[in-house]
């Protein structure tokens, strides 16, 4: 059954009642409230309000701002009928959030950038990379814990289930994108080529790298108890006429009539993916992936530090809500936008607070292991993540992994440190791996 939001009927809502509203600064006051968040009538309905007044007529002074008097603007998006997506570029706070972004995502990302070496700044690229892959996989159903999958990824395991093999391609595809495609333009083979990545083992070969049919019959929705439906794809027709407006668009081929955000340009692609659902599966990790594909194009390159699935996998009811709001609440996108915003400003502040205990942590330990026992920056890494991970473990293809190192220099690091005492190794198989003794508790304490 299709999941449907509650539509008040305000159509008995004298118009002079709510031109009084405009009077009432308790009623002006709950209306700029209902801006940010931007809310539903689900939650305003349960609003208190000032003596006299009704939740109902609240809503329909609020539905008359937003439609009538704010500077509301067609995004490029369209619905099957035809009517434009609308979003308004006037929330609260929302001149501040894109200042901070220029200068920060867009600049300088760390606290203490002249503190920050290159290394841990590469350390912390390569884990906002792998916590996005997790993320943006667990988001759509992959049942992997986050330390079983980053195993999986720091040691090149192979797959051994669906959910395991959607990690890795979503990781490959994250890294294609950062490497290949951040430069390149937006056609139809890009678009297949990531979806192939994206699905790599885990849809049926003739479903890849194809858009979707109507005879496929696909929907979004719960598939658990409640056995909702969310979303209705529209139908192949349109999604391949639309899919070149949005290549266009996403290539700033057809400009805006007015000057757009490229982080709101980047949330508008996000949704516009979601909504036109092109493909059978994977549909959700391409739209976040083209986000990021989109705000490294336009060069804010510290998004990629940044797992922002993360973040949303924290709060997936809102997450769907902001979809079913806009699609269902006369195609208002702010509902998409305003829920973005505050998802990038939450993982922007908890990256910063990581980044900053990390480089205090760091400091310390690693005078001590440069200056007595003559370690480099991969080496001192892996000390502490051994140190943070009791039962961890590396071998030498994950370490050239994780430090993008030669064969050789990857075994030096590994016996260096086993020649010092901080590392024991034991073979099992064909591969060697390497544990922490208890020197590297030592270095530490």
């Amino acid at each position: 059954m299709l999941r449907k939001i509650e539509k008040p009927d305000i159509s008995g809502i004298d118009n002079k009642k709510i031109m009084e509203l405009f009077q009432n600064e308790k009623v002006r006051e709950l209306a700029q409230k209902s801006l940010s968040p931007y809310v539903h009538w689900e939650k305003i309905k349960h609003w208190p309000v000032p003596n006299g007044i009704k939740n109902l007529e609240l809503w329909a002074f609020i539905r008359l701002l937003r439609s009538k008097v704010f500077d509301r603007r067609n995004s490029p998006v369209k619905d099957e009928k035809g009517r434009y997506f609308t979003w308004i570029p006037w929330l609260p706070k929302l001149e501040k959030f894109l200042h901070e972004i220029d200068m920060r995502l867009g600049g300088n990302l760390f606290m203490s950038s002249n503190q920050v070496s290159d290394e841990l700044q590469h350390r912390l690229l390569s884990r906002g990379v792998m916590e996005e892959a997790i993320a943006s996989s667990q988001l759509e159903g992959a049942h992997t814990s986050r330390k079983a999958a980053k195993q999986i990824l720091l040691e090149g395991k192979k797959p051994k289930n669906k959910d395991e093999q959607m990690i890795v391609n979503n990781y490959q595809a994250m890294r294609f994108v950062e490497t290949e495609l951040k430069d390149k333009k937006l056609n139809e083979e890009f678009l297949f080529l990531l979806h192939e990545i994206l699905t790599k083992d885990t849809l049926e070969r003739s479903e890849i790298a194809r858009y979707r049919k109507d005879k496929d019959d696909i929907i979004v929705g719960d598939d658990g108890l409640r056995n909702e439906i969310y979303h209705i794809p529209p139908k192949e027709m349109f999604v391949k006429r639309e899919i070149k407006r949005f290549m266009a668009y996403a290539n700033n081929e057809s400009p805006d009539a007015n000057f757009v955000h490229p982080v709101i340009k980047a949330i508008i692609i996000h949704f516009w993916i979601g909504y036109l659902h092109p493909f059978v599966d994977g549909n959700g990790r391409m739209a976040r992936a083209l986000f990021y594909w989109y705000l490294l194009r336009e060069k804010y390159w510290a998004f990629g530090y940044l797992p922002l699935s993360k973040v949303i996998k924290n709060s997936p009811a809102q997450y769907r809500d902001a979809y079913i709001y806009t699609e269902q609440d006369e195609n208002d996108l702010t509902y998409f936008i305003e829920y973005n915003i505050n998802k990038i400003t939450q993982a922007m502040r908890e990256f910063e607070v990581y980044a900053e205990r990390k480089w205090k942590e760091n400091t310390r330990m690693a005078k001590m292991a440069r200056n007595k026992y003559k370690l480099n920056d991969r080496q001192i890494q892996l000390l502490r993540y051994f140190y943070k991970n009791k039962d961890a473990t590396t071998s030498v293809i994950s370490h050239m992994k994780v430090y993008e190192t030669s064969r050789v220099t990857s075994m030096k690091d590994l016996k260096g440190l086993e020649k010092q005492g901080f590392v024991t190794s034991k073979k099992t198989g064909r591969l060697v791996y390497y544990y922490a003794t208890d020197r590297v508790a030592n270095l530490f304490n």
